[in-house]
C-alpha cells in the first residue's frame, strides 16, 4: 500500500467527516473522469459535444472536472450523444 493510501486510510478511520467528504468527492471525480474518457473515446472535443448538447464548452468542462450535482437526464443525454447508454447501479 502506498504512503498516500496509508494516510487516507488512517485519516478516514480517525475522522468520520473527512471520510464522508473524501468518498463523496471521489465519486464526483470518478464520474467526471468517466465522462471525459467516453468523450475522448468517441473522438469528440468538449466544444463538439457541447454543440451537440446545445450548451457551452465551459459546461462540459465543469461536468468533467467538477462532476457535482449533474442531473441524471443530463448524463443520459451525454451518453446518447456518444451513442451509448447510461447504466446506474446500487450495490
Amino acid at each position: 500500500m502506498s504512503d498516500l493510501k496509508k494516510y487516507i486510510s488512517k485519516r478516514k478511520t480517525m475522522d468520520s467527516e473527512f471520510s464522508a467528504e473524501f468518498d463523496e468527492g471521489y465519486q464526483s471525480f470518478k464520474i467526471g473522469v468517466l465522462l471525459k474518457q467516453a468523450r475522448e473515446a468517441a473522438g469528440l472535443t468538449q466544444a463538439e459535444i457541447a454543440e451537440k448538447l446545445h450548451t457551452k464548452k465551459s459546461a462540459i468542462s465543469r461536468m468533467e472536472n467538477h462532476a457535482e450535482d449533474i442531473r441524471l437526464s443530463t448524463l443520459e443525454k451525454f451518453a446518447a450523444v456518444l451513442g451509448r447508454k447510461l447504466e446506474v447501479s446500487i450495490r
